[in-house]
């Protein structure tokens, strides 16, 4: 394959790359279109490399780009809307529920939205409404209203 070749196959690579890694989560693939692209013009510049050169050069700069991406998102980290996205007990924290089972000695069960949780907090009676307080080890802590 001529040097030409080469190089727009390197391009096409980083093309592909980079239109996978709109596809999918992450931007793992985007640094790997950024190495393919790199290697591209290597290629293009320098004709007669030869091939392990030129996988030589795309691992050399895929590790480049990772390593500089991380470092990018440390310092400039992405804020996501919702901070409390997958954190389902945080979320239920100051919501208020309805006593299941009554709480009887600090324990019994309340509704959660369509589910069923454990439960402590002071007696209350079947029907009471009260607020999460805080989700500890999985078991609702409730406050009466």
């Amino acid at each position: 394959m001529d040097a030409i070749g080469a190089a727009g196959a390197w391009l096409i690579a980083a093309l592909v790359l980079g239109i996978a890694g709109l596809a999918v989560p992450g931007v793992f693939l985007m640094f790997l279109a950024i190495a393919a692209a790199v290697t591209g013009v290597a290629v293009f510049v320098l004709p007669d490399l030869p091939v392990a050169a030129q996988l030589a050069a795309f691992g050399i700069w895929s590790a480049v780009a990772v390593l500089i991406g991380k470092r990018w998102y440390r310092d400039y980290p992405v804020e996501g809307g919702d901070p409390m996205l997958n954190d389902r007990s945080a979320r239920l924290v100051g919501q208020v529920v309805v006593v299941e089972t009554a709480l009887v000695s600090g324990r019994g069960r309340v509704l959660v939205g369509d589910g069923s949780w454990p439960a402590r907090g002071e007696d209350a009676a079947v029907g009471v409404r009260v607020r999460v307080a805080a989700v500890v080890d999985g078991e609702v802590v409730v406050e009466p209203l």
